[in-house]
């Protein structure tokens, strides 16, 4: 479908009317504003005809790709039968077809779908089950959330809350009280046992439990971790560590709940992060690539014990979503799962995740290049001044780097990624799960260029 309106009007009404998100709008004050019309398979292009690599997965999304037929024609029947239906009280096909399916994917007892609009109304709709939870089980003291620093939850006030970014939560203080931060697991900047990643995994994990014996275990309601911690560039979990904050909440009585909005649905392999790790959380939060972007919808996936509560006579969970659900969102989602079985994209991310990381190691010989981290199809690159101190750039830096050059270099070279200084200054790359070689080395070439001019400015 062409645009209705041509470049230059497109322009005028973005500039004019279109409030983008988490963006800096005054720096389209002088310059377009990047407009994407279209997708195909692993590319996008802009309204100028220009083609770009989505190496970001438009938002760690897109994960068969865009432009598949099978999910459009899937939205389009299903928008014929039904286009909308609540979920508060009834049912529609579609909606219990997926919960099925998603109950078989889940590990372990992880049977109890809760449908979303998104990955945020997920993490919120997760703590409002575990508050309820411990006060219909005789806990009602239990109500904190720990989680790590730097890392992202999402944008709604309690989701927010829970979010360990500073910048982005003071301008809408108070928030949500209640919450705590912990250490992460970025081992290339560990505090301590920076030479033994395992023994780093078993301190971080500890500081959880110091963080729960701190603040009444007894008020501790859950923990939330990502498998792969998104916010910061990609901080993969050291040996054992998952196991470790398991066994932790296991002591104390408190909910493990593992975000994976980013996480699930192939980005690391498997359906779930959980799998791949092999640990057990009470819930799954998920969104973004359930559906490859092609519908909102997000969830949460619960134990079974966390439903029985609510199973008594004249109890219900409170908490309900106009969206969640949605026939269409529950239709592209499972068009999208057939296209993940019969193209069989956790295997291509299982054998192509090794030959991804190779040829983003080959960046480790620039200057400027000080780690590269991250599994699967989901990695981040740090940048530094110093590769042998680590020495990183200050404030200003960063934000001359990342937004002053990098980020409009990529772009113009042809790769959309992700350039963020929450944080490190690093580089995140999420392709999607049906490239290969070919479109790692694009991703390395153009890499390749910018960062070197980049380092040629310092």
């Amino acid at each position: 479908m062409e645009p209705r309106l041509n470049s230059e009007d497109l322009q005028r009404a973005a500039k004019d009317h279109l409030w983008m998100h988490f963006t800096e709008m005054a720096a389209y004050n002088d310059a377009e504003v990047p407009v994407i019309a279209r997708g195909e398979g692993e590319y996008v292009y802009d309204d100028h005809g220009n083609r770009y690599l989505d190496g970001l997965s438009g938002l760690f999304v897109s994960q068969v790709g865009h432009g598949r037929a099978e999910i459009a024609d899937a939205i389009a029947e299903q928008a014929r039968e039904l286009a909308y239906f609540p979920i508060w009280t009834y049912a529609h096909p579609r909606a219990v077809e997926l919960a099925d399916r998603l109950a078989d994917l889940a590990p372990g007892d992880l049977n109890r779908v809760f449908f979303t609009g998104s990955g945020s109304e997920a993490v919120e709709s997760a703590w409002k089950l575990a508050r309820q939870y411990f006060k219909a089980v005789g806990e009602p003291t239990r109500h904190k959330v720990i989680s790590r620093n730097i890392a992202y939850h999402g944008t709604s006030m309690g989701a927010l809350s829970i979010t360990g970014l500073q910048a982005i939560k003071s301008p809408f203080e108070p928030l949500v009280p209640s919450t705590i931060q912990v250490p992460n697991t970025n081992h290339y900047r560990a505090p301590v046992h920076g030479d033994d990643v395992e023994a780093f995994g078993r301190w971080a994990a500890d500081q959880i439990e110091e963080a729960i014996l701190q603040n009444d275990p007894a008020t501790i309601a859950a923990v939330y971790v990502e498998p792969v911690q998104n916010s910061g560039g990609c901080f993969p979990p050291p040996p054992g560590y998952l196991q470790r904050v398991r066994e932790i909440c296991d002591r104390h009585g408190v909910l493990m709940v593992s975000d994976e909005v980013i996480c699930a649905f192939g980005r690391l392999g498997e359906y779930f992060g959980a799998t791949k790790y092999g640990y057990l959380p009470d819930m799954i939060t998920f969104a973004k690539g359930a559906t490859s972007g092609y519908v909102p919808l997000g969830g949460v996936i619960a134990r079974e014990g966390l439903m029985e509560p609510f199973q008594r006579e004249g109890e219900a969970f409170l908490h309900g979503i106009t969206f969640a659900g949605h026939p269409v969102a529950a239709a592209a989602a499972l068009a999208n799962l057939d296209l993940f079985e019969s193209e069989g994209l956790l295997d291509n991310v299982r054998t192509n995740g090794p030959v991804f990381r190779a040829t983003l190691e080959k960046l480790l010989d620039l200057p400027i290049v000080g780690d590269v981290r991250g599994d699967g199809f989901f990695y981040g690159i740090e940048l530094v001044r110093d590769k042998e101190t680590k020495e990183s750039f200050s404030a200003e830096e960063s934000k001359t780097l990342l937004k002053g050059f990098i980020s409009s270099a990529l772009f113009e070279a042809g790769l959309i990624c992700r350039a963020d200084d929450r944080g490190e200054p690093v580089i995140q790359l999420s392709p999607p799960l049906t490239c290969g070689p070919e479109h790692f080395d694009e991703i390395e070439r153009i890499l390749r260029k910018v960062l070197t001019e980049a380092w040629a400015k310092l």
